[in-house]
């Protein structure tokens, strides 16, 4: 009866150890294995020159390494064929901050394509003083920092509005005082615009700004993505957020919510695997 008992509780030691290491196993494969997601975005507010352009966002990395070097997420951008990458906040993560990881990620993303940054709620907890350290290296590898900030992206004879948005002016008048000088002038109303803000939960605060398209992060997809039912927990959305990843639409507004890259607080995705998001414009 005791060699009984001790066959059994081997087995049971097996099967535990077994069923822990399928599940470390798919636990590192949900936060390592890059996924990119493709949409067409169609507008009559773009001219033949930027048809087919396409707009790389990066978003949440939080310091997470992606191969020596970003090796792997820099090769799934090249495929993209980026005209633009954007990087839409937590590049770094307070908890851990790693100026040199960010850096890594940089150096190659500018060798592709002009890269366009916006600060998120992590890179404001790191204080005034190593925040703008980090803007300043940013700006070194010739990275455009749009923090409260408008340009207009040419290409031949065609071009469209890209505004960023600091972390710390979302939802006050900011935007609305970035968009006014342009929308007195002849095209403004009729120029395409894309808005880089960090926190996706202020959608109507950016549709009442009259801006087409938006593209946000910082829900990190609500971490735990369940099926019919999607993200569970988000930051500043609480639990089963209604912004967490993918397309929605406000007025005219439409909004691109990123699930991000890296990991923060909570260290596990589940079934919400790291995103690359490519978004190319065509003409309607």
């Amino acid at each position: 009866m005791a060699g009984h008992s001790q066959r059994k509780r081997m087995k049971k030691c097996i099967w535990i150890f077994g069923i822990s290491i399928c599940l470390l196993l798919f636990f590192f494969w949900q936060n390592n294995a890059l996924v990119t997601s493709r949409y067409v975005f169609e507008t009559d507010k773009i001219g033949e020159d930027l048809d087919g352009y396409r707009i790389v966002q990066i978003s949440d990395l939080h310091n997470k390494r992606f191969g020596k070097n970003q090796k792997r997420l820099l090769e799934k951008i090249k495929v993209c064929n980026p005209d633009l990458i954007v990087v839409t906040g937590d590049l770094v993560d307070s908890n851990h901050t790693d100026m040199e990881k960010a850096m890594e990620f940089i150096r190659g993303a500018v060798l592709m394509a002009p890269v366009y940054y916006v600060t998120g709620n992590h890179e404001k907890w790191l204080g005034e003083d190593t925040e703008a350290a980090l803007l300043e290296l940013l700006e070194q590898e010739g990275v455009n920092c749009l923090n409260n900030g408008k340009e207009e992206i040419r290409v031949k004879q065609d071009s469209f509005f890209l505004f960023g948005l600091d972390d710390s002016n979302l939802v006050d008048n900011t935007l609305q005082q970035l968009i006014s000088d342009d929308r007195k002038d002849l095209s403004a109303e009729e120029k395409f615009t894309v808005l880089l803000a960090h926190e996706p939960q202020n959608l109507l605060s950016y549709s009442n700004a009259k801006m087409d398209l938006v593209l946000a992060g910082h829900a990190h997809g609500g971490q735990v993505r369940l099926p019919w039912i999607g993200g569970i927990v988000a930051p500043d959305q609480g639990f089963f957020p209604e912004y967490t990843e993918g397309l929605y639409e406000a007025n005219d507004t439409s909004m691109i919510v990123s699930r991000g890259l890296g990991n923060s607080i909570i260290p596990v995705r589940i079934f919400n695997r790291p995103e690359i998001v490519c978004v190319e414009l065509g003409k309607k």
